[in-house]
């Protein structure tokens, strides 16, 4: 069977968001508290609640903390650069891609934005998409 169709394309987490040229991230929400969380949840980790809403978190943000990660398992390419992004009040775990992995091209409290890159296309033509965060020249440090 040959597939005659575009490539059909799959988030490689389950809280990042394909849409059609604008592709987010979304967070589970709790209606009590606020706090905001990337897996499902049964209570709020912070008041206990039960009830939580998909909210989008926002696509720029600003570097909090990296690590440039040296020494990794089997199959993964080192250097890279782990991050912790303040996306408007939510921290988002990610890598940093599209930069250089040294000390020089990463600092603290760099605008960022969010980025998607290809992790592979499969037998079936199914492509699976994954996130970043890459450096945002028209960003403004916070």
């Amino acid at each position: 069977m040959t597939n005659t169709s575009a490539t059909k394309q799959v988030p490689f987490v389950g809280y990042l968001e394909l849409s059609a040229g604008d592709p987010h991230l979304v967070a589970n929400e709790c209606r009590s508290c606020h706090a905001r969380f990337f897996d499902r949840r049964n209570l709020c980790a912070n008041c206990f609640g039960a009830e939580f809403d998909q909210v989008r978190v926002a696509t720029r943000g600003t570097l909090r903390s990296f690590s440039i990660v040296a020494f990794a398992g089997p199959g993964v390419e080192v250097p890279f650069v782990a991050a912790l992004v303040d996306c408007d009040g939510t921290t988002v775990r990610g890598n940093l891609i599209n930069c250089d992995p040294t000390p020089e091209a990463v600092r603290l409290g760099m605008p960022v934005r969010l980025a998607t890159y290809s992790l592979g296309t499969d037998s079936n033509g199914v492509e699976a998409i994954n996130y970043g965060f890459e450096p945002d020249p028209e960003g403004n440090a916070r």
